[in-house]
């Protein structure tokens, strides 16, 4: 009888030991199910970005915009860049996330987001870097874009290249504060334009 409690503990060890393994070999699995699905997204991944390098090399010219989703001036430039690409099917237009590619942003040096990477043949020849060349402020119009675009012949322009579409608006705003200050008898020094009349 002094085997018995000897073989009861046995049994339960063999028991508790059991459930052990089968745990351990539950998170075994589940560790190479996950490692598994990271391989996957991984490979999937690098698919995608060797189909987007085969398409840039493909196309002639290329308008490629470096965003982050967490940059607001990057969805104002994405708004006209849309507009753009269904208008000039000649130029293939691609988003990419700073995040999610390091090494082509930090190869490209891409430091200012948004930026727009312009090629031709597959070869960087100009940066469109944040909003600079575009009038300096966040409401800039899709004919700016265009016109900045088509100086460099990233896209088929049919405008004027001398002059940016802004600079005639501008102007003629200019003309016409000009002459509402001269009616009101208002000589051309002051460029206030206060409420005290």
């Amino acid at each position: 009888m002094a085997n018995q409690p000897m073989d009861v503990i046995t049994k339960v060890l063999e028991k508790v030991e059991e459930q052990v393994d089968a745990e351990l070999s539950k998170l075994n699995e589940l560790e190479e199910d996950d490692l598994e699905r990271l391989k996957e997204k991984r490979l999937e991944a690098l698919k995608k970005l060797r189909n987007r390098s085969r398409n840039v090399k493909e196309s002639k010219k290329v308008v490629c915009h470096f965003y982050r989703d967490s940059t607001f001036r990057c969805k104002i430039l994405d708004k006209h860049l849309s507009i753009l690409a269904k208008k000039h099917i000649e130029t293939k237009f691609l988003k990419l996330n700073v995040d999610k590619a390091p090494f082509l942003t930090e190869r490209l040096r891409i430091k200012v987001i948004p930026t727009l990477a312009l090629l031709i043949d597959g070869k960087t020849k100009d940066y469109v870097v944040g909003f600079t060349d575009l009038g300096n402020t966040d409401e800039f119009t899709t004919e700016m874009l265009e016109w900045r675009l088509g100086c460099g012949d990233f896209i088929n322009y049919s405008g004027n290249l001398m002059e940016p579409p802004t600079q005639a608006k501008k102007s003629s705003t200019k003309f016409t504060k000009v002459e509402k200050k001269t009616i009101r008898g208002r000589g051309y020094d002051s460029d206030s334009d206060s409420e005290d009349d």
